[in-house]
Protein backbone atom coordinates (compact mmCIF):
# COMPACT_ATOMS: atom_id res chain seq x y z
CA UNK A 1 0.00 0.00 0.00
CA UNK A 2 1.21 3.41 -0.84
CA UNK A 3 2.42 5.21 1.84
CA UNK A 4 1.86 8.74 -0.04
CA UNK A 5 -0.07 10.37 -2.59
CA UNK A 6 1.25 13.10 -5.10
CA UNK A 7 -1.28 16.64 -5.45
CA UNK A 8 -0.34 19.67 -7.41
CA UNK A 9 -0.91 23.04 -6.73
CA UNK A 10 -0.14 26.14 -8.46
CA UNK A 11 3.70 26.08 -7.41
CA UNK A 12 4.40 21.76 -8.38
CA UNK A 13 3.49 18.96 -6.25
CA UNK A 14 3.66 17.69 -3.21
CA UNK A 15 3.53 14.29 -1.46
CA UNK A 16 0.72 14.10 1.03
CA UNK A 17 0.04 10.71 3.33
CA UNK A 18 -1.83 8.39 1.41
CA UNK A 19 -4.79 8.59 3.94
CA UNK A 20 -4.77 12.34 5.28
CA UNK A 21 -8.06 14.01 4.74
CA UNK A 22 -5.90 17.15 4.31
CA UNK A 23 -4.33 17.95 1.10
CA UNK A 24 -1.58 19.91 -0.23
CA UNK A 25 -2.81 23.17 0.55
CA UNK A 26 -2.68 22.57 4.64
CA UNK A 27 0.64 20.78 3.78
CA UNK A 28 2.20 24.49 3.01
CA UNK A 29 0.14 25.76 5.22
CA UNK A 30 1.96 23.46 8.01
CA UNK A 31 4.91 24.40 6.96
CA UNK A 32 4.28 27.96 6.55
CA UNK A 33 2.93 28.67 9.89
CA UNK A 34 4.61 27.54 12.75
CA UNK A 35 3.39 29.84 14.60
CA UNK A 36 0.60 29.43 17.40
CA UNK A 37 1.50 25.56 17.51
CA UNK A 38 -1.97 25.08 18.13
CA UNK A 39 -4.97 24.64 15.26
CA UNK A 40 -7.76 27.22 14.96
CA UNK A 41 -10.26 27.10 17.10
CA UNK A 42 -13.27 24.12 16.89
CA UNK A 43 -15.67 26.47 17.10
CA UNK A 44 -14.81 28.30 14.16
CA UNK A 45 -14.38 24.76 12.18
CA UNK A 46 -18.07 23.54 13.02
CA UNK A 47 -18.79 27.18 11.81
CA UNK A 48 -17.15 26.02 9.03
CA UNK A 49 -18.95 23.02 8.51
CA UNK A 50 -22.22 25.06 8.53
CA UNK A 51 -21.49 27.40 6.05
CA UNK A 52 -20.60 24.86 3.57
CA UNK A 53 -23.52 22.87 4.83
CA UNK A 54 -25.34 25.75 3.16
CA UNK A 55 -23.45 26.43 0.44
CA UNK A 56 -23.35 22.78 -0.98
CA UNK A 57 -27.70 22.52 -0.54
CA UNK A 58 -27.94 25.86 -2.49
CA UNK A 59 -26.13 24.71 -5.00
CA UNK A 60 -27.35 21.13 -5.13
CA UNK A 61 -31.00 22.87 -4.97
CA UNK A 62 -29.75 25.30 -7.84
CA UNK A 63 -27.80 22.23 -9.75
CA UNK A 64 -24.80 23.60 -9.34
CA UNK A 65 -23.84 20.33 -8.05
CA UNK A 66 -24.67 16.83 -9.35
CA UNK A 67 -26.56 14.85 -6.69
CA UNK A 68 -23.66 11.87 -6.43
CA UNK A 69 -21.58 14.71 -5.64
CA UNK A 70 -23.88 16.75 -3.25
CA UNK A 71 -24.98 14.12 -1.09
CA UNK A 72 -21.86 12.72 0.57
CA UNK A 73 -20.14 16.39 0.25
CA UNK A 74 -23.81 17.00 2.41
CA UNK A 75 -22.73 14.40 4.93
CA UNK A 76 -19.31 15.49 5.06
CA UNK A 77 -19.96 19.04 5.79
CA UNK A 78 -22.66 17.48 8.77
CA UNK A 79 -19.54 15.56 10.32
CA UNK A 80 -17.27 18.92 10.19
CA UNK A 81 -20.12 20.88 11.69
CA UNK A 82 -20.81 18.18 14.18
CA UNK A 83 -16.87 18.03 15.34
CA UNK A 84 -16.03 14.28 13.60
CA UNK A 85 -13.63 15.46 12.02
CA UNK A 86 -11.36 17.84 14.01
CA UNK A 87 -8.24 16.06 13.90
CA UNK A 88 -7.75 16.81 9.96
CA UNK A 89 -8.12 20.59 10.67
CA UNK A 90 -4.51 21.00 11.62
CA UNK A 91 -3.53 24.83 10.33
CA UNK A 92 -2.21 26.64 12.59
CA UNK A 93 -4.40 29.49 14.18
CA UNK A 94 -2.16 32.05 13.52
CA UNK A 95 -2.17 32.49 9.54
CA UNK A 96 -1.33 34.83 6.72
CA UNK A 97 -3.63 34.71 3.85
CA UNK A 98 -6.95 36.07 5.69
CA UNK A 99 -7.76 32.73 6.55
CA UNK A 100 -7.18 31.16 2.97
CA UNK A 101 -5.71 28.53 4.73
CA UNK A 102 -8.31 27.47 7.21
CA UNK A 103 -10.83 27.72 4.43
CA UNK A 104 -8.73 25.01 2.15
CA UNK A 105 -8.21 22.79 4.68
CA UNK A 106 -11.65 22.89 5.61
CA UNK A 107 -12.01 22.66 1.66
CA UNK A 108 -9.60 19.66 1.12
CA UNK A 109 -11.36 17.68 4.44
CA UNK A 110 -14.26 17.79 3.44
CA UNK A 111 -13.85 16.91 -0.57
CA UNK A 112 -12.29 13.94 0.93
CA UNK A 113 -14.72 12.53 3.53
CA UNK A 114 -17.02 13.03 0.99
CA UNK A 115 -14.98 10.88 -1.27
CA UNK A 116 -14.71 8.09 1.19
CA UNK A 117 -18.38 8.28 1.79
CA UNK A 118 -19.09 7.93 -1.78
CA UNK A 119 -16.93 4.92 -2.08
CA UNK A 120 -13.65 6.45 -4.09
CA UNK A 121 -10.38 7.08 -3.25
CA UNK A 122 -9.39 9.71 -1.03
CA UNK A 123 -7.49 12.10 -3.42
CA UNK A 124 -9.20 11.80 -6.71
CA UNK A 125 -10.50 15.20 -6.99
CA UNK A 126 -11.62 14.71 -10.23
CA UNK A 127 -14.72 13.22 -8.73
CA UNK A 128 -15.09 15.43 -5.67
CA UNK A 129 -12.89 18.36 -5.37
CA UNK A 130 -11.87 20.65 -2.54
CA UNK A 131 -12.36 24.06 -5.22
CA UNK A 132 -14.63 22.89 -7.96
CA UNK A 133 -17.03 21.63 -5.44
CA UNK A 134 -16.15 21.94 -2.02
CA UNK A 135 -15.55 25.88 -2.62
CA UNK A 136 -17.96 26.54 -5.53
CA UNK A 137 -19.20 29.77 -5.61
CA UNK A 138 -17.25 30.74 -2.59
CA UNK A 139 -14.78 32.41 -1.33
CA UNK A 140 -12.19 32.49 1.62
CA UNK A 141 -13.42 36.20 1.67
CA UNK A 142 -16.71 35.68 2.52
CA UNK A 143 -17.12 32.49 3.66
CA UNK A 144 -14.33 32.68 6.62
CA UNK A 145 -15.89 36.14 8.32
CA UNK A 146 -19.35 34.30 7.84
CA UNK A 147 -18.16 31.20 9.92
CA UNK A 148 -16.26 34.08 12.44
CA UNK A 149 -19.90 35.34 12.78
CA UNK A 150 -21.42 31.88 13.70
CA UNK A 151 -19.18 31.08 16.16
CA UNK A 152 -18.79 34.05 17.91
CA UNK A 153 -23.07 34.30 18.50
CA UNK A 154 -22.49 30.78 19.39
CA UNK A 155 -20.26 31.90 22.11
CA UNK A 156 -22.19 34.96 23.28
CA UNK A 157 -25.29 32.53 23.70
CA UNK A 158 -23.48 30.82 25.77
CA UNK A 159 -22.03 33.88 27.85
CA UNK A 160 -25.26 35.03 28.32
CA UNK A 161 -26.73 31.76 29.54
CA UNK A 162 -23.23 31.84 32.35
CA UNK A 163 -24.13 35.45 33.23
CA UNK A 164 -27.44 34.62 34.05
CA UNK A 165 -26.78 32.13 36.37
CA UNK A 166 -23.93 34.57 37.79
CA UNK A 167 -26.72 36.73 38.50
CA UNK A 168 -29.11 34.72 39.70
CA UNK A 169 -26.58 33.57 42.32
CA UNK A 170 -25.45 36.54 43.48
CA UNK A 171 -29.31 37.79 43.47
CA UNK A 172 -29.20 34.43 46.05
CA UNK A 173 -26.71 35.81 48.00
CA UNK A 174 -27.33 39.38 48.14
CA UNK A 175 -30.87 37.79 49.98
CA UNK A 176 -28.94 35.27 52.52
CA UNK A 177 -26.85 38.01 53.61
CA UNK A 178 -28.64 41.08 53.62
CA UNK A 179 -29.01 40.92 57.68
CA UNK A 180 -24.88 40.96 57.87
CA UNK A 181 -24.08 45.00 58.74
CA UNK A 182 -20.59 45.88 57.82
CA UNK A 183 -18.32 49.30 57.13
CA UNK A 184 -18.88 50.52 53.93
CA UNK A 185 -15.46 51.98 52.12
CA UNK A 186 -15.00 54.76 49.86
CA UNK A 187 -10.85 54.94 48.72
CA UNK A 188 -10.56 52.18 50.88
CA UNK A 189 -11.24 54.03 53.40
CA UNK A 190 -14.17 53.48 56.63
CA UNK A 191 -17.11 55.84 54.93
CA UNK A 192 -20.86 54.40 56.06
CA UNK A 193 -22.44 51.33 57.20
CA UNK A 194 -24.22 49.04 54.53
CA UNK A 195 -25.09 45.16 54.27
CA UNK A 196 -23.12 42.58 52.78
CA UNK A 197 -25.82 41.86 50.87
CA UNK A 198 -25.83 45.23 49.46
CA UNK A 199 -22.54 44.67 48.30
CA UNK A 200 -23.42 41.21 46.59
CA UNK A 201 -26.08 43.67 45.14
CA UNK A 202 -24.36 46.08 43.48
CA UNK A 203 -22.37 42.83 41.65
CA UNK A 204 -25.29 41.92 40.57
CA UNK A 205 -26.99 44.70 39.10
CA UNK A 206 -23.29 44.54 37.00
CA UNK A 207 -23.48 41.27 35.81
CA UNK A 208 -26.98 42.61 34.83
CA UNK A 209 -26.41 44.90 32.46
CA UNK A 210 -23.16 42.51 31.33
CA UNK A 211 -26.04 40.01 30.13
CA UNK A 212 -27.97 42.33 28.23
CA UNK A 213 -24.83 44.02 26.65
CA UNK A 214 -24.06 40.48 25.67
CA UNK A 215 -27.21 39.17 24.43
CA UNK A 216 -27.50 42.47 22.02
CA UNK A 217 -23.82 41.38 20.75
CA UNK A 218 -26.02 39.15 18.43
CA UNK A 219 -27.75 42.17 16.62
CA UNK A 220 -24.31 43.22 15.68
CA UNK A 221 -23.08 39.99 14.53
CA UNK A 222 -25.92 38.16 12.29
CA UNK A 223 -25.59 40.48 9.25
CA UNK A 224 -23.18 38.43 7.46
CA UNK A 225 -21.55 39.01 4.06
CA UNK A 226 -22.00 35.16 2.16
CA UNK A 227 -22.51 35.29 -1.18
CA UNK A 228 -20.24 38.64 -1.53
CA UNK A 229 -17.42 35.92 -2.62
CA UNK A 230 -13.83 37.92 -3.10
CA UNK A 231 -14.16 41.58 -2.63
CA UNK A 232 -18.18 41.40 -2.10
CA UNK A 233 -19.56 42.04 -5.72
CA UNK A 234 -20.87 38.44 -6.09
CA UNK A 235 -18.15 37.66 -8.75
CA UNK A 236 -18.37 34.37 -10.53
CA UNK A 237 -21.55 33.43 -7.85
CA UNK A 238 -25.38 33.28 -9.36
CA UNK A 239 -27.48 35.55 -8.51
CA UNK A 240 -30.34 32.78 -7.62
CA UNK A 241 -27.26 31.54 -5.28
CA UNK A 242 -26.26 34.60 -3.74
CA UNK A 243 -29.99 35.26 -2.88
CA UNK A 244 -30.72 32.10 -1.19
CA UNK A 245 -27.41 30.74 0.44
CA UNK A 246 -27.87 33.03 3.79
CA UNK A 247 -31.58 31.72 3.90
CA UNK A 248 -30.23 28.36 3.90
CA UNK A 249 -27.56 29.21 6.55
CA UNK A 250 -30.26 30.95 8.44
CA UNK A 251 -32.71 27.35 8.39
CA UNK A 252 -29.37 25.41 9.08
CA UNK A 253 -28.27 27.52 12.07
CA UNK A 254 -31.36 28.86 13.77
CA UNK A 255 -30.02 31.83 14.50
CA UNK A 256 -31.65 35.49 12.78
CA UNK A 257 -28.76 35.86 9.92
CA UNK A 258 -29.26 38.37 7.26
CA UNK A 259 -27.58 39.34 4.22
CA UNK A 260 -25.51 42.55 4.05
CA UNK A 261 -27.59 44.97 2.08
CA UNK A 262 -23.57 46.28 1.13
CA UNK A 263 -21.84 43.07 0.83
CA UNK A 264 -18.69 45.34 -0.29
CA UNK A 265 -18.59 46.85 2.79
CA UNK A 266 -19.15 43.95 4.89
CA UNK A 267 -16.47 42.10 2.94
CA UNK A 268 -13.86 45.18 3.88
CA UNK A 269 -14.90 46.05 7.21
CA UNK A 270 -14.77 44.35 10.55
CA UNK A 271 -15.37 46.56 13.24
CA UNK A 272 -18.18 44.90 14.36
CA UNK A 273 -15.56 42.54 15.58
CA UNK A 274 -13.71 45.60 17.73
CA UNK A 275 -17.26 46.79 19.18
CA UNK A 276 -17.90 43.13 20.47
CA UNK A 277 -15.18 42.92 22.04
CA UNK A 278 -15.52 45.92 23.76
CA UNK A 279 -18.49 44.76 25.20
CA UNK A 280 -16.73 41.53 26.31
CA UNK A 281 -13.66 43.82 27.91
CA UNK A 282 -16.39 45.74 30.04
CA UNK A 283 -18.00 42.63 31.43
CA UNK A 284 -14.20 41.60 31.93
CA UNK A 285 -13.56 44.58 33.62
CA UNK A 286 -16.29 43.92 36.50
CA UNK A 287 -15.05 40.61 37.01
CA UNK A 288 -11.85 41.80 37.67
CA UNK A 289 -13.73 44.59 40.01
CA UNK A 290 -15.82 41.92 42.19
CA UNK A 291 -12.74 39.58 41.96
CA UNK A 292 -11.06 42.03 43.71
CA UNK A 293 -13.36 43.52 46.24
CA UNK A 294 -13.96 39.76 47.37
CA UNK A 295 -10.05 39.18 47.64
CA UNK A 296 -10.11 42.72 50.18
CA UNK A 297 -13.07 41.52 51.86
CA UNK A 298 -11.67 38.59 53.06
CA UNK A 299 -8.09 39.79 53.62
CA UNK A 300 -6.39 38.28 56.53
CA UNK A 301 -8.30 36.44 57.86
CA UNK A 302 -7.23 37.28 61.32
CA UNK A 303 -4.68 41.20 60.09
CA UNK A 304 -7.40 41.81 57.09
CA UNK A 305 -10.87 42.76 56.62
CA UNK A 306 -11.94 39.28 56.96
CA UNK A 307 -15.68 40.40 56.81
CA UNK A 308 -16.22 36.82 54.53
CA UNK A 309 -14.69 33.49 54.22
CA UNK A 310 -14.40 32.37 50.58
CA UNK A 311 -14.67 28.62 50.13
CA UNK A 312 -11.33 27.34 50.73
CA UNK A 313 -10.08 25.44 47.27
CA UNK A 314 -6.43 24.24 47.97
CA UNK A 315 -3.01 24.73 50.35
CA UNK A 316 -2.08 28.41 49.74
CA UNK A 317 1.83 27.80 50.57
CA UNK A 318 4.65 25.57 50.71
CA UNK A 319 6.00 27.20 53.53
CA UNK A 320 3.19 29.04 55.30
CA UNK A 321 0.99 26.80 57.39
CA UNK A 322 -2.56 27.05 57.37
CA UNK A 323 -2.59 29.78 54.80
CA UNK A 324 -5.53 29.71 52.12
CA UNK A 325 -5.04 31.88 49.20
CA UNK A 326 -8.26 33.35 47.20
CA UNK A 327 -7.17 31.28 44.43
CA UNK A 328 -10.52 31.19 42.27
CA UNK A 329 -11.02 35.42 42.60
CA UNK A 330 -6.86 35.05 41.25
CA UNK A 331 -7.44 33.00 38.38
CA UNK A 332 -11.00 35.13 37.28
CA UNK A 333 -8.86 38.28 37.54
CA UNK A 334 -5.79 36.71 35.23
CA UNK A 335 -8.72 35.84 32.51
CA UNK A 336 -10.04 39.39 32.83
CA UNK A 337 -6.22 40.15 32.10
CA UNK A 338 -5.99 38.14 28.85
CA UNK A 339 -9.41 39.82 27.65
CA UNK A 340 -7.97 42.88 27.97
CA UNK A 341 -4.76 42.29 25.76
CA UNK A 342 -7.27 40.11 23.07
CA UNK A 343 -9.41 43.27 22.61
CA UNK A 344 -5.97 45.34 22.07
CA UNK A 345 -5.67 43.01 19.59
CA UNK A 346 -8.83 42.83 17.98
CA UNK A 347 -8.63 46.88 17.59
CA UNK A 348 -5.07 46.93 16.19
CA UNK A 349 -5.82 44.06 13.67
CA UNK A 350 -9.42 45.26 12.55
CA UNK A 351 -8.12 48.70 11.44
CA UNK A 352 -5.44 46.98 9.47
CA UNK A 353 -7.74 46.45 6.95
CA UNK A 354 -6.53 47.80 3.72
CA UNK A 355 -8.94 48.52 0.83
CA UNK A 356 -11.07 45.70 -0.03
CA UNK A 357 -10.45 43.27 2.33
CA UNK A 358 -9.01 43.16 6.40
CA UNK A 359 -6.50 39.76 5.59
CA UNK A 360 -6.02 40.11 9.81
CA UNK A 361 -8.95 37.67 10.30
CA UNK A 362 -7.49 35.21 11.75
CA UNK A 363 -5.86 36.61 14.97
CA UNK A 364 -9.09 38.52 15.33
CA UNK A 365 -11.05 35.10 15.39
CA UNK A 366 -8.44 33.35 17.82
CA UNK A 367 -8.38 36.17 20.31
CA UNK A 368 -12.60 37.02 19.95
CA UNK A 369 -13.62 33.09 20.51
CA UNK A 370 -10.91 33.16 23.24
CA UNK A 371 -12.15 35.61 24.93
CA UNK A 372 -15.46 34.66 24.82
CA UNK A 373 -14.38 30.97 25.96
CA UNK A 374 -12.25 32.38 28.62
CA UNK A 375 -14.99 34.35 30.05
CA UNK A 376 -18.00 32.24 29.88
CA UNK A 377 -15.76 29.98 31.90
CA UNK A 378 -14.98 32.29 34.52
CA UNK A 379 -18.39 33.24 35.16
CA UNK A 380 -19.17 29.39 35.71
CA UNK A 381 -16.01 28.97 38.08
CA UNK A 382 -16.76 32.24 40.11
CA UNK A 383 -20.17 31.42 40.62
CA UNK A 384 -20.25 27.76 41.39
CA UNK A 385 -16.17 27.99 42.93
CA UNK A 386 -16.25 31.26 45.10
CA UNK A 387 -19.98 32.80 44.82
CA UNK A 388 -21.73 29.94 45.99
CA UNK A 389 -20.04 28.96 48.87
CA UNK A 390 -19.48 32.83 50.64
CA UNK A 391 -19.56 33.39 54.29
CA UNK A 392 -20.40 35.84 56.22
CA UNK A 393 -17.86 36.68 59.33
CA UNK A 394 -20.49 38.44 61.25
CA UNK A 395 -19.20 38.50 64.92
CA UNK A 396 -15.90 40.81 62.73
CA UNK A 397 -18.11 42.64 60.89
CA UNK A 398 -19.89 43.44 64.15
CA UNK A 399 -16.80 44.25 65.66
CA UNK A 400 -16.10 46.57 62.90
CA UNK A 401 -19.63 48.72 62.76
CA UNK A 402 -19.17 49.23 66.71
CA UNK A 403 -15.39 50.42 66.66
CA UNK A 404 -15.66 52.13 62.85
CA UNK A 405 -16.04 56.03 62.97
CA UNK A 406 -17.65 55.36 59.95
CA UNK A 407 -20.65 54.31 62.73
CA UNK A 408 -21.46 57.75 63.54
CA UNK A 409 -22.54 59.14 60.25
CA UNK A 410 -25.59 57.39 60.84
CA UNK A 411 -25.55 58.86 64.44
CA UNK A 412 -25.11 62.73 63.12
CA UNK A 413 -29.17 62.80 62.47
CA UNK A 414 -29.50 62.05 66.39
CA UNK A 415 -25.90 64.31 67.85
CA UNK A 416 -25.40 66.22 65.26
CA UNK A 417 -21.85 66.66 63.18
CA UNK A 418 -19.46 68.43 65.83
CA UNK A 419 -20.41 65.68 68.57
CA UNK A 420 -19.98 63.16 66.24
CA UNK A 421 -16.95 64.50 65.81
CA UNK A 422 -15.47 64.38 69.98
CA UNK A 423 -16.98 61.35 69.82
CA UNK A 424 -14.28 59.85 67.92
CA UNK A 425 -11.93 62.04 69.07
CA UNK A 426 -13.02 60.14 72.62
CA UNK A 427 -12.29 56.74 71.00
CA UNK A 428 -9.04 57.04 69.45
CA UNK A 429 -8.05 59.09 72.97
CA UNK A 430 -9.31 55.59 75.19
CA UNK A 431 -9.69 52.95 73.40
CA UNK A 432 -13.36 52.65 73.73
CA UNK A 433 -15.39 51.84 70.85
CA UNK A 434 -17.92 54.06 69.34
CA UNK A 435 -20.84 52.07 70.63
CA UNK A 436 -19.30 52.31 74.39
CA UNK A 437 -18.38 56.28 73.88
CA UNK A 438 -22.06 56.97 72.57
CA UNK A 439 -24.14 54.96 75.57
CA UNK A 440 -21.42 56.24 78.22
CA UNK A 441 -22.11 59.96 77.39
CA UNK A 442 -25.96 59.25 77.80
CA UNK A 443 -26.00 60.52 73.55
CA UNK A 444 -28.40 56.82 73.09
CA UNK A 445 -29.20 53.81 74.84
CA UNK A 446 -28.05 50.55 73.72
CA UNK A 447 -31.16 49.74 72.27
CA UNK A 448 -31.41 53.00 70.42
CA UNK A 449 -27.65 52.59 68.95
CA UNK A 450 -28.51 49.03 67.87
CA UNK A 451 -31.78 50.12 66.35
CA UNK A 452 -29.75 53.33 64.29
CA UNK A 453 -27.09 50.83 62.67
CA UNK A 454 -29.80 47.38 62.28
CA UNK A 455 -29.79 46.26 59.04
CA UNK A 456 -32.97 48.05 58.12
CA UNK A 457 -31.93 51.64 59.00
CA UNK A 458 -28.44 51.60 56.83
CA UNK A 459 -30.14 50.20 54.04
CA UNK A 460 -33.00 52.56 54.17
CA UNK A 461 -32.89 55.28 50.96
CA UNK A 462 -32.01 58.54 52.92
CA UNK A 463 -33.14 59.66 56.74
CA UNK A 464 -36.49 60.14 57.86
CA UNK A 465 -37.88 63.88 58.49
CA UNK A 466 -38.02 63.21 62.32
CA UNK A 467 -34.78 61.48 62.62
CA UNK A 468 -36.06 58.21 63.96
Amino acid sequence: MKQYRTETDALGQRDVLAGALYGIHTLRALENFPLALRSVHPRLVHAFGLVKLACTRTNQKFGALPDDVATPLLAACQELADGRLDEWIRVDALQGGAGTSTNMNVNEVLANRALQLAGQPIGDYAHISPLEHANLHQSTNDTYPTALRVAAIGGVRDLERALVALVECLQEQEKSLAHVVKVGRTQLQDAVLTTLGRSLSAFAEAFGRDRWRVYKCEERLRVVNLGGTAIGTGLAAPRDYIFRVVDELREITGYGLARAENLVEATQNADVFAEVSGILKTCAANLLKSASDLRLMASGPEAGIGEIRLPPRQAGSSIMPDKVNPVIPEAVSQVALRVFGNDQIIAHAVSMGQLELNAFLPVVADALLESLDLLTRACELFRTYCLVGIEADSERCAAHVSSSTATLTALIPHIGHDRAEQIAATARATGQTIREVVIADGLLTADEFDALVAPEAVCRLGTPRDGS
